[in-house]
């Protein structure tokens, strides 16, 4: 094929540009609001009124109702989703800013006034300096709130109108990877300052394929409620929509097709097939029922034509011929993707609104029409989006779907009309931690208490997985010298420690480590040598985020606390909780056990620590002794044992030499060393 056929550009096609009316129902201002709201309680007693914060197209809206939760207020500063939005719903849409500190505070006085249920929004999560994060930490751990003079970040105005108006319930939910960083600090931020205003907290990380969206979407998502109820997540969907059950109904069209009359036009519909199908065409009108809006899609090159014809679900864009090539395959080796009608689609983002190849059609060559996504996302086939078709892409591709929208609403209804226990809080939990660790006065992993990094990084190379006997035995030693400089002066005496447990090859690492730093002037590691030490290959990342987490670096304003995975804390937050988080999704169902046992107070250095010891003592895998830990009050393991019987010994601290090999703070099971004479 020639450069010129290369080059070839693609039709443009605009439009058509699709205007909605508001709804029949639409308030136009707070008083009318109010009034509407009032109206509304005496025709409706005793149901659920919800506000949709970032509301978007209605996605979450839209799962609330059909959840019964009427959603009377909502707030984006997207302008076509809001036209979206208010054409659908009734009561309050407005195109305001959340980031201004007076919309703030009108927000919550509206839902203060007009006795709104349930806050729900998606907030974006936007990634924050060292500082931002130490200045955000510390009022939220004195229980103090953002100045109202300030513009805020969107999560923390979120947060701020939760604390005004206190819903009965709040719903929150986002993107994991925006708030499951090392530090983990929106989360667990969010979830501490929720708890401080009185709501028991529940997050989880959702895959919407479980409840019956057809793609592979993870969300997070928060859910907090007022005493005394509780929220319990709804069950999931034992069977998996694909992209065929999902859209194999929908006719097929020419990339580039558009219906006569514009914005009003219409493709003619053959009928439903499936069960979701019928689902998605329940509640088209019946003068429309034989019509199908939407189905349109963008012009596609006639290369681009030739190059899906060769492609399958398992193509890569690194695959083709070197002739289909417009993108350099080495960054691009995914550009194109068909999806597979037999399996779910891949995660419809906003994305879609700027470029199609990642969602090919899987017979058709073309790329998606606005209908298909929207039927991935569970938005029904009456849905309809304002602006053109890039618009109504970005609209859906923001959105929440409706289904999951639904489900959690449902577990709402559920939870706000019965009564529970109070769950333990993650503060109350890091306090019990933090208390049993702060009083042992023998620690099995004994550097958890260092004074240095140094002291650190030195003993996780010398002394991760060797016995409890040993590990108490050379800590002393190590303990001496609490600089490099310090270690260089006595390496000889190093090397002979080492060789005492068959570890020379150890003792030959921490002396490079230790030149290393002296050649870079760096007598206690900061936060940036850490990081150049992981680059260099000089320390695991591992040894990097133990060093934060054990001695907060005094030349650092964030006092960074990351979050750390390691088999025997999983095991731990697993016995706890009683779900297989070390075991299923360990990187996120995993890392928020942990996080709601170690909270985001002040205990949370010190409960993290205490998580450590416990995985290395009494929560071993074959030896667990629930009647030394602190946590079998409230765990979930330990309730079901029969180690934990009411007859058990009183709490005790384990001291060394009781317990089988140990473990590493980064990592796995003991290795055999022998002990010292």
């Amino acid at each position: 094929m020639s450069g010129k056929n290369r080059q070839m550009a693609v039709k443009q096609v605009r439009g058509p540009f699709l205007r909605l009316a508001p709804h029949p129902q639409a308030c136009q201002g707070d008083a009318a609001l109010g009034e509407w709201v009032r109206q509304w309680r005496a025709e409706n007693p005793g149901s659920l009124l919800g506000a949709d914060l970032f509301s978007g197209a209605g996605g979450l809206s839209l799962g609330l109702r059909q959840a019964g939760i009427e959603v009377v207020l909502a707030v984006d500063h997207d302008v076509e989703a809001v036209e979206t939005h208010g054409h659908h719903f009734p009561g309050l849409t407005v195109g305001w800013d959340l980031g201004d500190p007076g919309v703030v505070e009108r927000v919550a006085r509206i839902v203060r006034e007009c006795g709104i249920d349930i806050l729900a929004g998606g907030p974006p999560c936007q990634p924050f300096s060292k500082a931002g994060r130490s200045k955000i930490r510390d009022r939220v751990r004195r229980g103090l709130r953002d100045p109202r003079d300030q513009r805020r970040d969107l999560w923390r105005s979120f947060l701020e109108i939760v604390s005004l108006a206190r819903p009965r319930a709040v719903v929150m939910e986002n993107v994991p990877d925006m708030v499951l960083d090392r530090e983990m600090f929106i989360l667990r931020s969010a979830v501490l300052e929720l708890e401080q205003l009185g709501y028991a907290v529940e997050e989880r990380v959702v895959q919407t394929r479980r409840y019956g969206v057809p793609q592979f979407r993870h969300r997070l998502i928060l859910v907090a409620v007022l005493p005394p109820h509780r929220f319990t997540w709804p069950a999931e969907t034992p069977e998996q929509v694909t992209f065929g059950l999902a859209t194999s109904d929908l006719p097929r069209v020419e990339g580039g097709w558009r219906p006569e009359g514009g914005a009003q036009g219409w493709q003619d519909y053959p009928g439903a097939k499936t069960t979701f199908q019928r689902r998605m065409r329940a509640g088209v009108p019946e003068a429309e029922q034989d019509r199908l809006y939407d189905h349109i899609t963008r012009p596609v090159r006639e290369d681009d034509v030739l190059a899906f014809e060769l492609m399958d679900s398992d193509t890569r864009y690194s695959d083709l011929p070197q002739e289909f090539k417009r993108y350099r395959d080495d960054i691009f080796d995914d550009k194109y993707k068909r999806l597979d009608a037999n399996k779910s689609s891949r995660t419809i983002t906003a994305h879609i609104a700027k470029d199609g190849y990642w969602y090919i059609h899987p017979e058709q060559n073309r790329t998606i029409t606005v209908r298909e996504a929207a039927r991935l996302q569970t938005f029904p086939d009456w849905y309809r989006f304002a602006g053109p078709p890039s618009a109504a892409f970005r609209q859906i591709g923001n959105a929440v779907p409706p289904l999951l929208g639904q489900a959690i609403g449902e577990g709402l209804t559920s939870a706000l009309s019965s009564s529970a226990d109070r769950p333990q809080s993650s503060e109350a939990t890091a306090h019990s931690l933090a208390q049993w660790f702060n009083q042992l006065t023998d620690l099995r992993l004994p550097w958890l208490r260092a004074t240095t990094r140094w002291q650190v990084l030195s003993a996780e190379f010398l002394l991760d997985r060797v016995t409890a006997n040993s590990a108490h035995s050379l800590w002393p030693l190590l303990e001496r010298w609490t600089d490099p400089g310090q270690t260089l002066a006595h390496r000889e005496e190093l090397q002979t420690i080492a060789g005492w447990i068959q570890r020379g090859d150890r003792a030959h690492e921490i002396t490079a480590m230790a030149e290393w730093l002296v050649g870079a002037g760096r007598s206690e590691p900061n936060e940036d040598t850490l990081d150049e030490m992981v680059a260099a290959k000089i320390i695991p990342p591992a040894y990097a985020d133990i060093a934060r987490l054990i001695i907060a670096c005094t030349d650092d304003v964030s006092g960074e606390e990351p979050v750390i995975i390691n088999k025997g804390v999983l095991r731990v937050a697993a016995n706890f909780t009683g779900e297989a988080v070390n075991a299923r999704n360990r990187l996120t169902d995993g890392r928020i056990a942990v996080a709601r046992m170690i909270g985001y107070g002040n205990d949370a250095r010190s409960a993290h620590l205490a998580l450590m010891e416990i995985s290395n003592t009494c929560c071993q895998s074959s030896t667990p002794d629930c009647g030394a830990c602190p946590l079998s009050a409230d765990c979930a393991f330990a309730r079901t044992s029969k180690i934990s019987d009411p007859g058990a010994p009183a709490p005790r601290t384990a001291r060394h030499g009781e317990l089988p090999p140990g473990r590493s703070l980064s990592g796995f099971e003991a290795e055999s060393s022998p002990e010292l004479g």
